[in-house]
């Protein structure tokens, strides 16, 4: 059996932490010789009676390693 790709989120405190991580990711996936399909990160905020009590910024990424057809 061969991964062929994988879809992971992980959650950044604030919008720098996410840009940074998306450079890491494509930094990676290069030294190690696998694809980004898609990656970007989505703003979420938990509200409490009309105000912002938390946020995060949610990282989302999809690494192709292997295309079915070519293995």
């Amino acid at each position: 059996m061969i991964m062929l790709e994988k879809t992971t989120k992980y959650r950044c405190n604030s919008e720098e932490d996410a840009k940074m991580e998306i450079e890491n990711f494509r930094a990676d996936a290069k030294e190690k010789g696998y694809l980004i399909k898609k990656i970007g990160y989505e703003y979420k905020n938990k509200k409490a009676k009309g105000e912002i009590i938390d946020e995060a910024w949610v990282l989302s990424v999809t690494s192709v390693y292997a295309n079915l057809w070519e293995i």
